[in-house]
């Protein structure tokens, strides 16, 4: 793994802005795991790789994805903009070198999440959700909770993310609607009503 040599790779895969937007998310990563008492280095990587197969042509996410060996499914055609997780970790293996099964899990499943998540996997997911660049309503309060209680930020983030996939009529996927149900138990003890 040459994170150097590798930058340049993406970079030309995802463009300056993009790649800007990753290491912000590799770094706030590394700084939430320093806070959480967790591997800054595994962090870092996972955020570094976490957009490497962020493509907007969806020809060329196709053919990545058969390059790749991901199979295409019907809920990829109805969320195109999920693949790149999933495809950035077998790219992140097969192509970058990395074989920590918690780094490929936290960059597969930084756009759906899903139940049971690791604390690894929740902070890139966060990291990606909320780094410092990132201006929505609401965002600050998601700063401020990722602080407190990963748990709480997550079933914040997800539903802020599925409610606006509602807003635009867009395709929720399976995995986003198991990572909510499983951090609304988690937050309310398993007292729903």
């Amino acid at each position: 793994m040459d994170i150097t040599r590798d930058k340049e790779e993406i970079q030309s895969r995802i463009g300056q802005k993009r790649m800007d937007h990753v290491l912000r998310v590799a770094d706030y990563a590394k700084d939430l795991a320093v806070h959480y008492g967790l591997d800054p280095e595994k962090a870092y990587l996972a955020g570094f790789y976490h957009d490497c197969m962020k493509i907007r042509d969806l020809d060329l996410l196709k053919k990545a994805a058969r390059d790749l060996g991901l199979e295409w499914t019907e809920e990829f055609d109805q969320a195109p903009q999920v693949v790149h997780g999933l495809l950035g970790a077998l790219a992140a293996e097969k192509m970058y070198g990395v074989r920590d099964r918690d780094i490929l899990n936290a960059i597969a499943y930084h756009t759906t999440g899903r139940a049971g998540m690791t604390d690894l996997e929740k902070i890139i997911y966060l990291a990606d959700y909320a780094e410092p660049m990132r201006d929505f309503d609401g965002v600050d309060q998601v700063r401020k909770e990722i602080k407190e209680d990963l748990d709480q930020a997550m079933y914040q983030a997800l539903n802020r993310t599925i409610q606006y996939l509602i807003e635009k009529n867009s395709y929720i996927t399976i995995k986003s609607l198991e990572a909510r149900n499983d951090f609304l138990k988690k937050v309310t003890h398993g007292k729903i009503y």
